[in-house]
This record gives C-alpha cells, sequence and structure tokens, in this order.
C-alpha cells in the first residue's frame, strides 16, 4: 500500500506524540508498504526531506497561532498529492486537514482518520469547523482512537460508531532498553550531577500542564528537565525565575534520541502534568515506563491515568493541583523501592500490551479494510452507472 500521513507539524521542526506516532507507522516493513508524510513548518518556508528513510513535504507556513500553523497552500498540497495514494491517513486536531478533504479527494482513495483528540479552545471558530470535520468523518472509511475514552468524550465521533475502533500506542521497547557505553557513561554522568532528577517531556504548550510543574517544584527537593520545544519557553523560564526555582529547572529543548534516553534512564521518575483533555494518551508515559520508570501523572478523563495506574505503575493525582504534584512526587524520591516496584510494574505491563508492531500490525489491517471497503465501494457505484 501507498500511505500518506498528513498532519500539521513534524520533526525536526516539531517534535511531540503525534509526531512520534506518524514516525512509528511510517517505519519500513515486511510487506514492502510506501509511506509519506505532508506537514506544514511551524514557520518558514517550504522544504522536501527526507527523515529516517521517510520523504517528508513541509509546505510554508507564517507562523502559527494558538499552535495551528498560518499555511494557507496546504489543503491544495493535500488535494494534489492524496490522487497519488491508497490511503490517507489524516491525524487529528489540524483543521487544514477538513479543507483539504473539502476541496476534493478522489473517490478510490481510502480516507483513515487518526482522531488523536477533539479540538478544544476554539469556541469562537467551532461554528465554521464544525461542518468541515463531520465532512471528513463522513468521508472517512475508518476512525482510529488510542482509547474507547476518547470516542466516549466526543461528540463528533458518536454518529460514526460503526467505522471507529480503538488501538493503543506502542513502543519498541528494545530501543529504550539497549543503551551502548558512551549513552551508558552519560547516564552515569547525569545520576552524578542530579540525584534526584524528575524528567518531563512534550511540547512548550499550556495544555501540557508544565507551569504546574514548575509551581510544584517549589515543594520537591530535587530537579527538574523538561524536554521538548514549544511557544511557552519563555513564560515557563520567567515563572522558574519568579518562584525562585530556576536553579533546578533545565529545557534543554529538542534533544536526539540517545540523549533522551540517557535523561530517562538517569531520572528517578516521570511527570505528566497535563491539564486539558487534549492529552489524550500521553504515549511518553509508555516509553517512560518502558525504561523502569514510575509515573507521576493526572486524573484526567482520558486515557492518561489508565495507562499508569494509581498505585500500580505510578501514582495518580488532582489535575492542575501543584501541592498535591508535589507530595506524590516527594513521596517517590524518598521510596526508592516503592518506585521500583513500580517502575518494574510498568515495564512489565507496556512489554505485555504495548508493544510496538502490535500497534503497527492493528493499523496495517485497518489501512487494508479501508482499502478493500472504498475499491468494493467504488466497484459498485462504477456498475450502477
Amino acid at each position: 500500500m501507498n500511505v500518506l500521513h498528513a498532519y500539521k507539524v513534524y520533526r525536526p521542526d516539531v517534535d511531540g506524540g503525534i509526531p512520534e506516532v506518524i514516525a512509528k507507522l511510517t517505519q519500513p516493513n515486511a510487506a514492502g508498504d510506501r509511506a509519506e508524510i505532508l506537514v506544514a513548518r511551524d514557520r518558514g518556508p517550504p522544504r522536501r526531506y527526507v527523515l529516517d528513510g521517510t520523504p517528508v513535504r513541509a509546505v510554508g507556513s507564517f507562523g502559527q497561532i494558538s499552535s495551528m500553523p498560518i499555511a494557507p497552500g496546504f489543503p491544495l498540497a493535500l488535494r494534489a498529492a492524496a490522487r497519488r495514494f491508497d490511503v490517507l491517513a489524516l491525524h487529528y486536531p489540524f483543521p487544514l486537514n477538513d479543507l483539504g478533504v473539502a476541496l476534493g479527494i478522489p473517490d478510490d482513495v481510502a480516507v483513515v482518520v487518526h482522531w488523536h483528540a477533539d479540538i478544544i479552545g476554539r469556541g469562537a471558530v467551532m461554528p465554521l469547523l464544525a461542518p468541515l470535520i463531520r465532512r471528513t468523518l463522513a468521508r472517512a472509511d475508518r476512525i482510529v482512537v488510542s482509547h474507547q475514552s476518547i470516542f466516549d468524550g466526543s461528540s463528533f465521533l458518536q454518529p460514526h460508531a460503526a467505522k471507529c475502533v480503538s488501538i493503543p500506542f506502542g513502543v519498541d521497547t528494545s530501543e529504550w532498553t539497549t543503551i551502548d557505553d558512551a549513552t551508558r557513561r552519560r547516564i552515569e554522568d547525569l545520576k552524578r550531577e542530579h540525584p534526584r532528577l524528575i524528567v518531563a517531556m512534550g511540547r512548550l504548550v499550556p495544555y501540557k500542564g508544565f507551569s504546574v510543574l514548575i509551581e510544584a517544584l517549589q515543594q520537591i527537593d530535587g530537579e527538574v528537565v523538561i524536554i521538548g520545544e514549544g511557544a511557552e519557553r519563555d513564560n515557563l523560564q520567567r515563572l522558574a525565575q519568579r518562584l525562585g526555582v530556576s536553579d533546578r529547572l533545565r529545557l534543554p529543548g529538542f534533544l536526539p534520541r540517545d540523549e533522551v534516553k540517557a535523561y530517562f534512564h538517569a531520572a528517578r521518575l516521570f511527570a505528566l502534568p497535563s491539564v486539558t483533555i487534549a492529552e489524550a494518551f500521553g504515549l511518553v508515559q509508555i516509553e517512560a515506563m518502558a525504561v523502569g520508570l514510575p509515573v507521576v501523572n493526572t486524573a484526567l478523563p482520558t486515557a492518561v491515568p489508565t495507562i499508569a495506574r494509581d498505585g500500580l505503575e505510578g501514582l495518580t493525582v488532582p489535575v492542575n493541583d501543584a501541592p498535591r504534584l508535589a507530595a506524590a512526587i516527594n513521596r517517590l524520591l524518598d521510596d526508592p523501592r516503592l518506585a521500583a516496584d513500580l517502575g518494574e510494574a510498568g515495564r512489565q505491563r507496556v512489554a505485555a500490551e504495548y508493544e510496538l508492531t502490535v500497534f503497527q500490525s492493528a493499523i496495517r489491517q485497518v489501512y487494508e479494510i479501508a482499502v478493500e471497503s472504498r475499491r468494493s465501494r467504488s466497484a459498485g457505484e462504477q456498475t450502477k452507472t
């Protein structure tokens, strides 16, 4: 199959959970499928490049408004590119995907919507966006969610239950557990320099709750590193300075995978302090669990607290509650045995339930079914005519 994955941004401009999912789904496979990626630039002129063996086309962007690229050329690029593929894999939320579909997708191209989360915080423009979103979902042959809670919480998806399938994300556990000599030395250096290290990772955007983690740091005997890029970087730095914790906070930006692995293996725990339902799953939790890190997450009405479960693979605290977040983190820092037990339970759960090959195989099967369904429909329509 030839599959085009379409989303708003991709590496190296922006990293994060959805780009990570796309990267996993575009890896070469035994079936010889061909994948390409269509995105917009975070900011800047258009470019084409190959990343990890996959061709990427990044449409030019004038910048972002509320994490949305200003890329007027994207819908036209999507429509033009779609005809070369068997499957159009649309990753949501991204309204420019809907504009591209509205311009017209060939009838014989299967459309699979990866519904990562609902659009939130767009009240003023939702009356304009909603009809476009509904049109895309009506055109879709299949809709993929990572957890049942995403379907349950979405009024957009309810009318399309028959097309929806829940497939949890997966990770390559060997990628996170295989350490070369250079990385091992880096891990030991980090442990010596930061013996009570807390690691977090994600785009520096408000819904990730990193401001809550920085507030909690006032009550934590430890140091925090938040790996990732984003528009909130300056705000987070100013907050840390105002609260007097900037000497115990690191914001290194985007890091190469080996350096991320070093921080994960050197840390005592992983924090996921997200504050809105935009954090629908929290793939990075699984990566942390694969390393054997206990997780402190928040009680969102999404998949987040069902991945690293309270008292089993981590500790779950109320949303937007810095004192409770600090207390949970301190508990794990001060009780290495509890931290080790939760971390080992998480490692075992990832190996049993979230292996990458299972995820990739399940998604490929969805694509196959979508292609067969679309071809059968197209053949039936031709017969009628």
